[in-house]
């Protein structure tokens, strides 16, 4: 399970710089606490940050779920997908909302096989006991 581990914490790291990310953006562009709009590219930039939050929340558990029913060595390669599809998404979101296309639909898949796969092999593991 050592993988697994090992990239569900690459992933919270690249969180963390998204999150930095957004606290660069409200600095240069002048955009106070609390507010989440006011500025394109502050914009874009939180929402990298809240649209990897919310794809973290399906692929934490999906991932741990896969690694101990299917594979972690094929786990921790989805979930390499995953962390690196995230990336390209945030280098193109930030650019431009429409050049995110590529990374949000890299992460979606590695995140439906990571869920699907593992549910699969869960339902199985439970039926077969």
């Amino acid at each position: 399970m050592e993988p697994i581990f090992i990239v569900i914490l690459v992933a919270l790291l690249e969180y963390i710089v998204f999150t930095a990310l957004v606290g660069r953006a409200r600095a240069q562009h002048g955009i106070k606490a609390p507010a989440t709009v006011g500025h394109p590219v502050f914009e874009r930039v939180y929402r990298v940050q809240q649209n990897t939050l919310e794809s973290l929340i399906v692929f934490v558990p999906a991932i741990w779920i896969f690694g101990l029913y299917v594979s972690p060595l094929i786990g921790a390669g989805l979930g390499a997908v995953f962390v690196v599809a995230r990336a390209v998404y945030a280098a193109g979101y930030i650019r431009a909302a429409e050049k995110r296309g590529m990374g949000a639909a890299l992460s979606g898949l590695a995140n439906g096989v990571l869920v699907l796969w593992g549910l699969i092999a869960l339902l199985l593991h439970v039926f077969r006991t």
